[in-house]
């Protein structure tokens, strides 16, 4: 038996939606990875005017801010690299920190500059974040969320930093 054709357009309707959210690269529902964010560094007004750098347009005082203002998400839990990479306005660019790590100019010290990754081998993956300038950082994991800890050696087996920089191979 043949639907009505009210029953067909409805159910036609809904896959619109959700197909032009998966095309955008939105996610399709509250559950959904966190989308890929491309920032760039400043835009330009009508009148011709730069704004100021912001969250995510690939400076360190910009990844910083960006850490800053995702305190307490937990979409990005399980994916530090991720959360790290997206705070510089980029993603996948490393498969995991330790990827990161052993691809990156090593430096060690407990107060690496702010927007520095940080790193700590605690696990086969490791783990990464975002340093803040002061001796602390922005992570994952942090109570199950990202949040801030006011020392590097919040978690055991501190590796040391890398440069802040827009993560690249």
């Amino acid at each position: 038996m043949r639907r009505p054709s009210w029953l067909r357009l409805r159910a036609g309707a809904a896959i619109v939606p959700a197909t032009v959210l998966i095309a955008a690269g939105l996610p399709a529902t509250a559950h959904a990875a966190p989308a890929r964010t491309v920032a760039t560094p400043a835009s330009v007004s009508t009148a011709g005017q730069v704004s100021p750098l912001s969250a995510g347009d690939g400076s360190a005082a910009g990844a910083v801010q960006w850490m800053k203002n995702h305190v307490g998400s937990t979409g990005w839990e399980h994916y530090c690299e991720k959360a790290v990479e997206n705070a510089y306005g980029t993603t996948g660019v490393w498969a995991s920190a330790i990827a990161h790590w052993n691809g990156a100019t090593h430096h060690s010290g407990t107060k690496p500059p702010a927007g520095s990754f940080v790193y700590w081998n605690i696990s086969s993956y490791g783990h990464v974040g975002i340093a803040d300038g002061n001796g602390g950082f922005y992570s994952t994991s942090i109570g199950g969320k990202i949040g801030h800890a006011s020392s590097v050696s919040h978690f055991s087996h501190y590796l040391g930093w890398t440069a802040a920089a827009v993560p690249h191979r």
